[in-house]
């Protein structure tokens, strides 16, 4: 039994949590959403000024709610990629700050994998292998959870991911951000089948090096300005919002979830995990979930508070690999971008 005190900034999130293997202790989540909605997304250089203001607070909130004192952790973790480069740097230099003046070892942690390890935390008995979807703001993302620390994607965005959509959409319709939210809201008093939308099919062939499980929503984000055109060219700004809301997650759910049924009985798995933040979309949810249920799926879904970043799935991550005698350099460096299945690359054996 170990425990974790990890630092997560890889975006608009200031989170430290202490995690003791699969039990979350703190966990202490600063947000930036007010910050940055006036621009209408993250703007990398304020990020990472509030990473700065808010860290240390963050880490002496989480050890207070704790009611654990520093010779009780066992290991400092921080992400480390990817994310915007100025804001992991600000966690990862806390992190490593911490580890040597307690004497204590630094794991270094891949965001995504935290969001895998985000439905260990509400299911402590999910083990490998399973099929995780993973969706956010910055990641589109089907991956094949082989074993502890070994993945394998078999499915990415070719464009926008699934969260920037529904972000670009919400600015299409003048809706604010972060967009996810508030269509997810507006779309529960809409018809999801008002208006019929493209799901977006990527089919090209294997032998260029392209997955069958593969998504692309351009194609809907463009479908959507030009619908939006069109009605306002006959209703002026009259619009059915509520409704293209719905249609509009709806076609995203199903797109989703038919990618996701599909690779999961490819693989011959039984098991798929969630995580990102349109993790916690309801349209999603309930999509997946019945059609998971046809074929006797079963589909695990983080808490709402641990859909979007938090530090609890990144120390849950780096309990799992301290378990596992694995540690990180203290020359460990950041990086805005690095494939999972490169992840193992960050740690050696103690």
């Amino acid at each position: 039994m170990s425990v974790i005190l990890a630092v997560e900034s890889s975006c608009d999130e200031t989170s430290v949590s202490i995690v003791k293997n699969r039990n979350i202790l703190s966990n202490v989540i600063a947000s930036q959403i007010k910050l940055h909605e006036q621009y209408g997304g993250v703007v990398p250089e304020l990020a990472s000024r509030q990473h700065l203001e808010m860290v240390n607070p963050c880490i002496d909130k989480a050890l207070e709610d704790s009611g654990l004192s520093w010779n009780q952790i066992d290991a400092i973790a921080a992400t480390v990629t990817p994310g915007l480069v100025g804001s992991l740097i600000v966690g990862v230099t806390a992190a490593k700050t911490l580890a040597m003046v307690h004497n204590k070892p630094f794991l270094g942690v891949h965001h995504l994998e935290g969001h895998i390890y985000a439905s260990y935390l509400n299911d402590p008995d999910l083990e490998p292998p399973f099929l995780c979807l993973l969706v956010s703001g910055g990641h589109t993302s089907l991956i094949h959870v082989k074993d502890s620390g070994i993945y394998k994607n078999i499915g990415s965005t070719r464009d926008d991911a699934v969260g920037e959509a529904f972000d670009k959409v919400a600015r299409l319709l003048n809706l604010p951000y972060p967009g996810g939210p508030v269509i997810d809201k507006l779309a529960k008093e809409g018809n999801p089948e008002a208006f019929k939308l493209p799901e977006g099919r990527v089919s090209l062939p294997n032998n260029q090096g392209f997955h069958p499980y593969d998504s692309s929503f351009s194609g809907l984000k463009t479908a959507m300005l030009r619908l939006i055109t069109k009605l306002k060219e006959e209703e002026g700004d009259n619009l059915p919002i509520a409704d293209l809301c719905a249609s509009f997650q709806f076609t995203i759910a199903k797109a989703l979830t038919k990618r996701t049924i599909r690779a999961c009985l490819d693989l011959n798995l039984r098991k798929i995990a969630v995580g990102g933040g349109v993790a916690a979309n309801s349209g999603l949810r309930q999509h997946l979930q019945q059609e998971a249920n046809k074929y006797n799926l079963q589909v695990f879904f983080p808490p709402l508070t641990l859909c979007t970043d938090n530090a609890a799935m990144i120390a849950c991550a780096a309990c799992d690999h301290f378990n596992h005698g694995f540690r990180s350099s203290l020359s460990l460096g950041v990086a805005s971008r690095m494939n999972i299945e490169e992840a193992k690359k960050m740690y050696y054996s103690s």
